[in-house]
């Protein structure tokens, strides 16, 4: 795979850079044609160039995968994805949303700031998803940024009643004057979780005059939803970018959305 290029207007200053995206835990296609794309996804995350990256679809552990894989040249990762992702500097966390029958996968963020306690706050709709959201404090230029991963059930009627329950943890765990940023993959093949995530005191990320189709991100090889979400409370947006390209098609079956952030 060739290099990926950084984004070329990485934050600097007072702005702040935020990534969010589902790596499809680490892994492409079925059956004898599955592949490992743990260690592009690596390069992918470099690439990028965010302060902080939120992630979702990562697994500590699979037996099933670490079996399959462990003779190749590039095999499964000793340690957890989150760990084997986040780029040398850079603080992490982790916490489990589902368990599967030879693992589990879950909600990180990858940050180059200080992180304070690690929080996990169950989610799930109904017995058949196992969702969660993961919220980091992170100690940014002096000041408390609330950073909460999320990913949304496949049903809009759980969609909705999530966002109620991100609504009651925002006003139960981020008081109101710190800044906050939810993102992660929201599932909202209709777009009307916007609305409700206002009621949560919440803005989607974007800049005016942004064609909404440029910030597609699902499936990564032909863009047509823009599943990937930033909202935020308390900052304001600069600029939205998708990363296109052969490369990233074949990372995941999303793209990353990256934003550049300020203080509002």
């Amino acid at each position: 795979m060739r290099p990926l290029t950084p984004h070329p207007h990485a934050g600097h200053g007072d702005a702040l850079r935020v990534a969010t995206y589902n790596i499809h835990k680490g892994v492409r296609g079925v059956g004898p044609g599955k592949r490992l794309e743990i260690h592009n996804l690596g390069l992918g995350i470099e690439a990028l160039d965010a302060d902080l990256v939120f992630l979702q679809e990562v697994r500590h552990f699979h037996h099933g995968d670490a079996r399959r894989f462990e003779r190749t040249w590039f095999g499964w990762p000793r340690e957890g994805q989150a760990e084997f992702l986040a780029p040398e500097g850079y603080e992490v966390a982790y916490r489990t949303n589902a368990v599967t029958r030879q693992g589990e996968h879950g909600n990180a963020l990858l940050s180059r700031w200080p992180l304070g306690d690690i929080g996990h706050h169950d989610v799930s709709d109904h017995r058949f998803e196992q969702r969660g959201l993961l919220h980091v404090p992170v100690h940014w230029q002096g000041r408390r940024l609330h950073a909460v991963v999320a990913h949304l059930g496949l049903m809009h009627a759980s969609r909705v009643r999530q966002v109620e329950r991100i609504a009651s943890f925002v006003e139960a765990h981020v008081p109101p004057g710190e800044m906050l940023i939810v993102a992660g993959d929201f599932n909202d093949w209709g777009e009307k979780l916007d609305a409700p995530m206002r009621g949560c005191g919440l803005a989607r990320a974007a800049v005016e005059g942004v064609a909404p189709a440029r910030l597609n991100t699902f499936p990564s090889r032909v863009p047509v939803f823009s599943l990937d979400r930033i909202y935020v409370r308390g900052l304001r947006c600069l600029s939205t970018t998708v990363p296109r390209g052969p490369a990233w098609a074949r990372m995941s079956d999303h793209l990353p959305l990256l934003a550049e952030l300020a203080p509002a």
